[in-house]
């Protein structure tokens, strides 16, 4: 069984690797694959924090015209940003995110919930990294460490 890169990376969010991003815990670009890309965490619970915390950051970023309020609060615009439809099937992406929330895709979400960031986490995660699930005690120290 392949471990999925995202997990290799402790990073199951796949967070593109950005030196000017000094995350808790980054290591620096992965290692070990023909055009690295993506970031390299010290412990997984560091690479859900980094997750989470660019959720939170999402939304002091402008949405998309005429979806949800004036800023990132959907999970369209949320996924897009994310996952962006030349890399992947967004649309996809969106209906499993929305879903997992029990919400229509372009229904204000409030992240800053810690119900709702955890699902837009775990969702995130398993779809990044093949429907990997972690030990509960690391996704919520992860979770723990990106609220704080």
């Amino acid at each position: 069984m392949t471990v999925p890169r995202g997990v290799r990376n402790c990073n199951p969010g796949n967070i593109d690797y950005n030196p000017r991003n000094p995350w808790i815990g980054q290591l620096g670009l992965e290692l070990g694959v023909f055009r690295p890309r993506f970031a390299r965490f010290d412990s997984a619970e560091n690479g859900i924090r980094a997750l989470g915390k660019l959720l939170l950051n999402y939304r002091g970023k402008d949405g998309l015209p005429g979806i949800g309020g004036p800023n990132i609060d959907t999970v369209r615009e949320t996924i897009t940003r994310w996952a962006p439809g030349n890399e992947n099937d967004t649309e996809a992406y969106i209906r499993a995110v929305a879903g997992k929330l029990g919400v229509r895709d372009n229904d204000i979400i409030d992240v800053r919930q810690p119900r709702v960031l955890r699902t837009m986490v775990g969702s995130i995660i398993a779809h990044e990294c093949a429907n990997y699930r972690y030990p509960n005690e690391v996704f919520d120290e992860g979770m723990w460490r990106a609220l704080a």
